[in-house]
């Protein structure tokens, strides 16, 4: 399954909703996967909520350059998805 990010608006703290490219539409909180130097600044709320969606990439990205694989997101929406998780052990998200 290929999946693309087709829409993103912010709703709280480091939480997106997220529509995809099958039509599922969730919420990713994003909180506990700022790791790493390019997501230091965006652990500020004020400065994570400015993204935007890429439509190159088909995903979420910032200014300063960081951005999120669209599976991650999705994985993110939808991981206590009993339907999903075959998909999410066959992406690597779970074993």
């Amino acid at each position: 399954m290929v999946i693309h990010i087709t829409n993103a608006s912010y709703v709280d703290g480091y939480r997106i909703q997220v529509s995809f490219s099958d039509g599922r539409t969730g919420i990713a909180d994003l909180g506990e996967s700022l790791n790493g130097p390019v997501f230091e600044n965006l652990k500020d709320a004020s400065e994570f909520c400015r993204f935007e969606v890429d439509k190159e990439l088909d995903t979420i990205v910032w200014a300063n350059g960081a951005d999120m694989a669209p599976e991650y997101v999705f994985f993110q929406a939808f991981k206590r998805d009993p339907d999903l998780q075959k998909q999410f052990r066959d992406w690597g998200y779970i074993n």
